[in-house]
């Protein structure tokens, strides 16, 4: 009897997962479709040994201590202060829009930051009500520089005006009148130094965790018991899209290997030209440190159809109106909690979903709303705590037998990963804790990662 099944082993679930079982003695088992752990975290090392993000660039910041003291117990860190450029015209502009952005737009000489506030003051375009990200873009920088850096962006990632866009959107881009370049100014400020995916097989690594990829957790509702569940996946797609299905923008992702040490002139360089197919280029040595002859780098473009990947929630009334009856839902169905991206409906950074996750995980325990560095999660309702299977709508499909994914820990070797009978079935990867291995053969060649320390 396991007294968890969480769904989905990215930061949410993976948080959750290493709470229960470290600090509350709980046993979880944490399921993912995917083959790896740490969901669009997942970094691993390409044919040509280089520490590449499969799901694009991923760079972790944030205000809080606590977040910050949290995932330093799974993981040493380099420090990385992330820039950014835009190339419009011909030319490589600082973003966020900044003073010496100003200055090349405009052929200025800008010294301080209050000539730059008088300048903008210039062009703003006065909105009292701000109503969208077209208002709040154009009463912030200006139609002009709106209309060179942002309109073009925006358009071609979501696929809609940022009139149509809630004003959320564009509220998330800053813009300065200092020189400063870096593109956050969190208090800390720092990748990785091994990865994403080992972090997450050392926060993962607990004798009351197992791990089951490859595996829809519809497969194992009627064979394995558990108490309660931690969702989070899409919601809409839990309550079989009852209420229709939420728009997400899709992303595809094209990796790249040159035969040479460096190819862009920043780690990102966004495309503000609207007809160019891509959002953005990003060179991973940047962000990693990795020394290497060679450099990886991934174009990022933005696929607009109903049945993509989900990537980012489409911030509209409308789809607001939509999520709120499945939240209804979700906060009536005894026995299951939904936590994260997908199964709130909210683009959250890094810190911020882990800092959900430790809050739901205060929540389990105390029964109590709990909040963390400005996460809360709100008491549930009472109920019973029993053995829980939810009714999900539509077949259900089991495996054959699934006796082998409770896995004595002094069962498994070093490699951590259970072959021959451990396997459900030729799709199914079961991985148990407690070892030093990876979970999906992330980790190819530890010369390699050296270089990626400093």
């Amino acid at each position: 009897m396991f007294d968890y099944l969480i769904v989905g082993a990215g930061f949410a679930g993976s948080v959750i997962a290493e709470r229960l079982a470290s600090q509350a003695g709980k046993k979880v088992l944490i399921c993912d479709r995917r083959s790896h752990i740490a969901g669009n975290a997942y970094d691993h090392y390409n044919d040509d040994g280089i520490l590449v993000h499969r799901y694009g660039p991923h760079i972790f910041h944030t205000n809080s201590p606590e977040i910050f003291q949290y995932l330093s117990q799974f993981t040493e860190w380099r420090p990385y202060e992330h820039r950014v450029v835009a190339f419009r015209d011909g030319k490589h502009y600082p973003m966020p829009i900044n003073r010496t952005t100003v200055n090349m737009v405009y052929g200025l000489n800008l010294q301080t930051e209050q000539e730059c506030e008088e300048f903008l003051e210039t062009l703003r375009v006065p909105v009292e009500r701000p109503r969208n990200s077209e208002d709040v873009a154009v009463g912030s920088i200006g139609r002009e520089l709106y209309e060179k850096f942002i309109r073009g962006y925006t358009r071609r990632h979501w696929g809609l005006d940022p009139s149509e866009l809630d004003a959320s959107v564009v509220s998330r881009i800053p813009s300065r009148c200092n020189t400063d370049d870096r593109y956050f100014t969190d208090r800390f400020q720092y990748m990785p130094r091994y990865g994403y995916t080992r972090m997450f097989e050392n926060m993962l690594r607990h004798p009351n965790i197992k791990v089951l990829l490859n595996t829809d957790y519809r497969e194992i509702l009627s064979v394995i018991p558990f108490r309660e569940m931690i969702y989070t996946g899409p919601v809409d797609e839990f309550f079989d899209y009852c209420y229709g299905k939420l728009p997400y923008l899709s992303l595809e992702f094209k990796h790249e290997t040159h035969d040479r040490e460096w190819f862009l002139p920043a780690p990102v360089v966004n495309s503000a030209d609207e007809t160019v197919p891509y959002d953005r280029v990003t060179e991973f040595k940047y962000l990693t440190g990795q020394v290497h002859p060679k450099t990886g780098i991934v174009y990022e473009y933005p696929i607009h159809v109903a049945n993509g990947d989900p990537y980012y929630p489409v911030p509209r009334p409308e789809n607001a109106d939509i999520y709120r009856q499945y939240k209804a839902l979700a906060d009536d169905t005894p026995g299951v909690y939904f936590v994260g991206r997908l199964a709130t409906y909210k683009y959250y950074n890094m810190d911020q979903v882990t800092a959900q996750a430790l809050a739901m995980f205060k929540r389990i325990v105390t029964g109590q709303t709990s909040t963390v560095a400005g996460a809360t999660a709100e008491a549930p309702p009472l109920r019973a705590r029993s053995v829980v299977r939810p009714t999900l709508p539509g077949e259900i499909v089991t495996p054959a037998t699934l006796s082998s994914i409770v896995i004595p820990s002094d069962s498994v070797g070093s490699a951590g990963v259970v072959g021959g009978d451990g396997r459900v079935n030729s799709s199914k990867t079961i991985v148990a804790s407690g070892s030093n291995g990876t979970a999906n053969g992330s980790s190819k060649g530890g010369a390699s990662n050296a270089g990626a320390a400093d």
